[in-house]
């Protein structure tokens, strides 16, 4: 990174704090803040004819800023941020094609119809269609739209690192709100129960994701774009602060998730590299776990312990906890018997909260995406996560120079499995899984990383 591009980007990551602090001081400005993104990101795209890649870029920024909209009321209607990737891929596909290749994507798209059509008759009178129906199959739709765009699709790995940093920026306005939210955790945190304070009165399950997701990113930029060591110590005190703000969520599945794409990158990146680059990312490893141990002593004393019943699944008092997923099986168990009882056409999209409540008496909406595909989609679901499946593994293969390949694709699977597709994330970062990374001399691993 030229000293320019370094000076410009860290002005960047100030003036995302910046934003957090006026997004938690003016919450209202976050409405015209999603209008102008939206608007930008078309006008980004469309001057540049998406020569390289814009609508990846203004994609990863929206992924970003999500949450930090959601818990400011800042969109003007639920899926923005779906929308608005389905809009910037359309847009790219258009200026610069598709790969013929990417008909499976077409298919999985086709499956999608039969549970549509499906949910216009079973859906009550009561329901509002046209909500329930988008809730459910935006997620959907939009990882559909994103993987078209980026099946085999060959991007420069400079490009590819804008894009890490296009996530990144946003995610930095999202902490510092939530230490103004609450500058002391030890004055909220008095059970072992998710903690809205600490996730800034948002919901603890989807800040835990996208702040495993801050602690991803910004260890893959200490990893691999960091060639000063300012940047490494920036980058590296990034990756803590995201990992103790994720932690004191007490929601355990994005930290848990963040854990996992870092192993698997690094194990990756070990696998292919020179034995002298094995021996710094052994090194780098090491440094890690010394970090996390720290991280988590001190996320320990901040919460009284508490932190540590959590993750044993365990009550304030150190008593076990009769569920270890928080009475999530009884929605997943519900699901497959939707499935089972409705295996060809499902039940309908959007029909699962309703079809449950009339079964079981249970109101609550779906946390698992596989078993909701399954008993919304039935057969069709089932051919469906096949495709999402196998399509990336098989891409692999022939797509070593993109490390990310694996990590994504958990981020992808574990996210959909405790938060559903709630959030753009997974369906956008699933996408880039498929992407072909090009680096000037492809036999070796990114200088950056041997740093």
């Amino acid at each position: 990174m030229e000293q320019s591009k370094e000076s410009g980007y860290i002005k960047l990551l100030l003036g995302h704090a910046a934003i957090g602090g006026v997004a938690f001081v003016l919450p209202i400005l976050m409405k015209i803040y999603s209008i102008l993104i939206f608007l930008y990101g078309v006008y980004f795209i469309y001057k540049h004819q998406n020569k390289n890649n814009e609508a990846l870029v203004m994609s990863a920024y929206v992924v970003g800023v999500e949450v930090l909209l959601r818990m400011t009321n800042g969109m003007h209607f639920n899926e923005y941020a779906k929308y608005s990737i389905i809009i910037y891929m359309i847009l790219g596909m258009i200026y610069s094609g598709m790969s013929l290749k990417s008909f499976v994507y077409i298919l999985f798209l086709l499956f999608l119809i039969p549970g549509v059509v499906l949910s216009t008759v079973t859906l009550s009178f009561e329901a509002n269609i046209r909500k329930a129906i988008a809730f459910n199959i935006s997620g959907p739709v939009c990882l559909g739209i994103s993987a078209l765009y980026c099946y085999s699709r060959q991007i420069s790995w400079s490009r590819f690192k804008t894009i890490l940093s296009a996530f990144g920026l946003p995610l930095v306005a999202i902490v510092v709100y939530l230490f103004l939210y609450t500058p002391s955790i030890k004055d909220v945190v008095t059970d072992t129960q998710s903690n809205f304070e600490t996730s800034g009165g948002f919901g603890p399950n989807q800040m835990s994701t996208i702040l495993g997701f801050g602690i991803f990113i910004f260890f893959a930029q200490l990893l691999l774009n960091s060639p000063t060591n300012k940047l490494r110590l920036l980058h590296a005190s990034l990756a803590m602060v995201f990992a103790f703000r994720g932690i004191v969520t007490f929601s355990r599945g994005g930290v848990i998730t963040g854990v996992v794409m870092i192993v698997l990158l690094l194990g990756i990146l070990f696998l292919y590299s020179r034995p002298k680059v094995k021996m710094r990312i052994a090194v780098i490893f090491a440094f890690s776990l010394f970090a996390a141990l720290g991280v988590w002593t001190y996320s320990s004393l901040q919460t009284g312990g508490l932190i540590e019943n959590r993750y044993a699944n365990k009550d304030a008092r150190g008593r076990e906890k009769a569920s270890k997923l928080t009475g999530r099986e009884q929605l997943i168990e519900s699901e497959l018997k939707m499935f089972m009882d409705n295996p060809i056409l499902g039940i309908g999209v959007g029909k699962n909260k309703e079809y449950r409540e009339e079964t079981t008496g249970i109101q609550a909406a779906s946390h698992n995406e596989i078993t909701r595909m399954l008993a919304e989609h039935g057969m069709f679901g089932a051919f469906n996560l096949m495709i999402l499946v196998v399509t990336p593994l098989i891409l692999a293969f022939n797509n070593r120079m993109n490390f990310f390949v694996l990590p994504f694709v958990a981020f992808w699977l574990l996210t959909i499995n405790h938060a559903s597709m709630r959030l753009a994330a997974p369906a956008f970062v699933y996408a880039l899984a498929l992407l072909k990374v090009r680096f000037e001399n492809e036999n070796t691993v990114p200088r950056e990383s041997a740093q």
